[in-house]
């Protein structure tokens, strides 16, 4: 017999103090500089952490330390384990050449290589006995193990042991990842840590019953995001129809939550918000995808590069685009309330918005196919499925049974895109007093003026919909149009980007004020890249404009 261990990953320590912890992200460029750099004299690239250039990382001591954790799975375990497995396959005249045990967190994983003349369906049809003999539960039989000549068969722990968040946080293979938004959500059978790029799922389905660990896994994948991600590079829209899970997280509106600029809470809990929310993602979707287009790009990678290289003027209503990352906790609750009122902009979401550096996750306890119905599987390949009550279900997850195998206390089976089978995690376990320390750190450093700002949206009688423009409501002018016009005389200078840096509102109202002012006959119209003539010369001009328009 031969028995494996698989030894935990060495903790990460970075070089750096952890308050100093920063992410470099390489990309190949020219060293020569390009012709709209020189024509407009600037020499260094466009740093979009510049605005919270103090800005600090959370620190792994934010997070529970558990301390070492040793597998306790005795030799004397494995080996009445191993006799027993023989022993049931013997009985049904099935012969095997050679054992292993791979020892995990909670599942001890024996590779079994069977006699040459032995048929594997044989060997899965017995997941049952075996699980008899072993006296356990969540038996689980992979024939043949993808990529070895080999069948594995799962055996719970009888001492499982927690998958801390500080140990997949500090391991090396997510600290040095090179994905585009690293995840690392908890450890694998053979102890190494799970690390997947949510930029290439590009969707993600999180299902399972009651009680399972969805809510934990989602906040390790929060958790994961601000620990690699600084608040100018990605943003959350978050919904909570049970308006507990995400509330933790409303400190962090004026670093990482996005809302729509009406929108009274950054975290989502009402219905109603809810529909025009996912409206708002699609006017916001397809904004971005005229940026692409002016811009000649294909992705949003290409793009950001090109726009911190200042090879894209903002005159141009061109700007740094962030990831959102959309998370609805109960998508069960939003179908059983509002249908296909709801999935309609959902589908569209995942069908289109990769592309763009939108990327959505649907959580939800009831796995049944009136819920994630085909137009719902067609458009998430990549799933989360946590332990649910029968195969059914399984399937309707991961379209293949095992989930109802599992053991439950985050648990589960990872399947990505372009990947035939599932991968078993125990997930890392993060509780709410540390995800209470994370939120506070943050908030407490310096954040923005306020949410990163969708498009308001109106909807129309026939159901379509559109950005709103407050801009043609003659009565109707934003708080701070008196303040902006006056600044804009006085420099002389017509820029939406210029009233987005001196006034921290975002890009939408922004260009909204610029369309007022030009209503008011303030700024000329719109030339192309070309700044707007500024029409006003005098404060005392300004202000009898102002006066006529009751501003």
């Amino acid at each position: 017999m031969v028995i494996e261990y698989a030894t935990p990953e060495a903790d990460y320590q970075p070089q750096k103090a952890e308050s100093e912890f920063e992410i470099i992200q390489k990309t190949d460029k020219d060293d020569e500089a390009s012709p709209d750099v020189l024509a407009h004299g600037i020499e260094t690239e466009y740093d979009p952490r510049e605005d919270l250039s103090n800005y600090e990382f959370p620190s792994f001591d934010l997070l529970k330390d558990y301390g070492k954790q040793n597998i306790e799975e005795s030799q004397e375990k494995l080996f009445e384990n191993k006799v027993k497995i023989v022993q049931t396959l013997a009985n049904f005249q099935i012969k095997i050449t050679s054992i292993k045990a791979i020892v995990g967190p909670t599942v001890t994983l024996y590779e079994i290589v069977p006699a040459p003349s032995i048929r594997i369906s044989k060997i899965k049809n017995l997941e049952d006995d075996i699980a008899m003999s072993l006296a356990a539960r969540g038996i689980r039989i992979m024939a043949p193990i993808p990529g070895l000549g080999t069948i594995g068969i799962e055996v719970p722990n009888s001492k499982p042991q927690i998958v801390s968040m500080m140990s997949v946080i500090k391991s090396s293979s997510f600290q040095e990842s090179q994905a585009e938004i690293p995840i690392a959500i908890g450890k694998t059978i053979s102890n190494e840590t799970f690390v997947f790029d949510l930029a290439k799922t590009p969707h993600l389905l999180v299902a399972g019953a009651t009680g399972q660990g969805k809510s934990v896994g989602l906040n390790a994948i929060i958790t994961s995001i601000l620990y690699r991600k600084h608040p100018s590079e990605i943003k959350f829209v978050l919904v909570d129809p049970k308006m507990v899970e995400f509330s933790v997280y409303k400190s962090l509106d004026k670093h990482y939550l996005a809302k729509m600029e009406s929108g009274d809470e950054a975290v989502i809990t009402d219905f109603d918000k809810v529909k025009s929310t996912l409206l708002s993602i699609n006017v916001e979707m397809d904004n971005r995808y005229r940026l692409l287009e002016k811009a000649s790009v294909r992705n949003i990678k290409e793009y950001n590069e090109k726009f911190i290289a200042r090879r894209l003027n903002p005159n141009d209503d061109h700007r740094f685009l962030p990831y959102l990352v959309v998370i609805i906790d109960e998508f069960a609750d939003l179908i059983m309330t509002a249908g296909k009122e709801v999935e309609t902009p959902i589908a569209r979401i995942a069908q289109k918005a990769r592309a763009v550096g939108i990327h959505m996750i649907l959580a939800t306890q009831r796995p049944s196919t009136n819920i994630i119905t085909g137009v719902i599987k067609a458009n998430f390949p990549s799933r989360i499925a946590f332990k649910v009550a029968s195969g059914i279900d399984s399937r309707t997850i991961l379209d293949s049974t095992g989930a109802q195998s599992l053991i439950g206390r985050g648990d589960m089976l990872v399947l990505l895109t372009g990947k035939m089978t599932p991968t078993r995690v125990q997930c890392a376990f993060v509780d709410t007093p540390e995800v209470e320390r994370i939120n506070n750190f943050i908030s407490s450093q310096q954040g923005y003026i306020g949410p990163y700002e969708l498009p308001d949206v109106t909807v129309q009688s026939d159901g379509s919909f559109s950005e709103a423009n407050d801009g043609g409501d003659p009565g109707k002018f934003d708080s701070k149009i008196r303040e902006i016009a006056l600044m804009v005389v006085e420099s002389q200078i017509g820029s939406t980007s210029n009233i987005q840096r001196r006034f921290e509102v975002g890009y939408n109202r922004a260009g909204k004020i610029m369309d007022q002012l030009e209503r008011m006959g303030i700024v000329s119209p719109a030339d192309g890249s070309k700044p707007r003539a500024v029409y006003v010369q005098t404060e005392a001009e300004l202000e009898n404009i102002l006066q006529r328009f009751y501003v």
